[in-house]
């Protein structure tokens, strides 16, 4: 079973927030982009996002606290990951076409193709 690759992450604990190494090739306007959805995310919400590539090439949220973490809004992570997926479309879609093409080796001509039909 393959691993997933993890784009970006974000705790709340540690107020820190980190960028995988293979995507530093990212427009700087991409990855601040990135950064400031996760550091808010944690900010609101509390514990750990990771933004993480599936096999297929699918961006995933991960959300995840420490045991005992009384703040951390479980419900709310949910609700702010759907709004995310909402507000941030187009960049995350952006983000699984670039992951697909550098990462994956598709034919990118494909790809949009399909999301347009």
């Amino acid at each position: 079973m393959e691993e997933n690759i993890i784009l970006c992450a974000s705790s709340a604990y540690e107020e820190k927030y980190y960028l995988s190494e293979e995507f530093s090739g990212l427009p700087e306007s991409i990855k601040e982009d990135l950064k400031i959805m996760c550091v808010l995310f944690t900010a609101d919400i509390g514990g750990i996002l990771t933004l993480e590539f599936d096999s297929q090439g699918d961006l995933m949220f991960k959300t995840e606290c420490d045991e005992g973490d009384l703040l951390y809004d479980d419900i709310g992570s949910v609700l702010k990951i759907k709004q995310l997926q909402e507000t941030k479309k187009e960049l995350l879609e952006s983000l699984e076409l670039y992951y697909r093409a550098f990462f994956l080796n598709e034919d990118v001509s494909e790809l949009l193709a399909n999301s347009e039909e």
